[in-house]
């Protein structure tokens, strides 16, 4: 789990989207950020949480928010993962879990008994200043833009 709070300055980062484009921490200077963290693609509890947050993207940028979505998955399964459920905002495919590991939502996950190395589904809000004003790690996937918005 995150070692991150509220209070705290986001963490450096620089990934790949779906299409190649860098994207930097540096890049949303100025601007409210929502990078949320997903396990993986095109799998129910992901495919709930990003509709949603599609659902209400006007909502979200008319208050002034950039999107993000993260996942380890390649850039080919985050594009067909766009064009599959017409997501307005970029994932960045971080295959080799840079950003994962800045935010800490990548470690050991237990489902059924079993330990493994995951992806925990975390939100953070970011401000124009690049201050975590929100961390979410109880995400209602099917909820989670009134969550988000509930708490800012």
């Amino acid at each position: 789990m995150t070692t991150l709070k509220i209070g705290d300055k986001a963490p450096v980062f620089k990934g790949i989207d779906e299409k190649g484009k860098i994207h930097q921490l540096a890049d949303y200077n100025g601007k409210k950020l929502i990078i949320f963290f997903y396990p993986k693609a095109s799998t129910p509890g992901c495919t709930a949480e990003a509709c949603n947050l599609r659902d209400n993207y006007a909502l979200l940028t008319k208050k002034g928010y950039e999107l993000l979505g993260v996942s380890a998955d390649s850039a080919q399964k985050q594009q067909k993962f766009i064009d599959k459920h017409n997501l307005p905002f970029p994932l960045l495919a971080d295959e080799n879990k840079e950003v994962l590991n800045a935010f800490g939502v990548w470690g050991p996950k237990k489902f059924m008994g079993r330990i493994y190395d995951g992806i925990h589904r975390t939100t953070f809000v970011i401000d124009e200043d690049g201050v975590i004003t929100n961390v979410i790690t109880k995400v209602k996937t099917k909820d989670h833009a009134a969550q988000i918005l509930s708490e800012v």
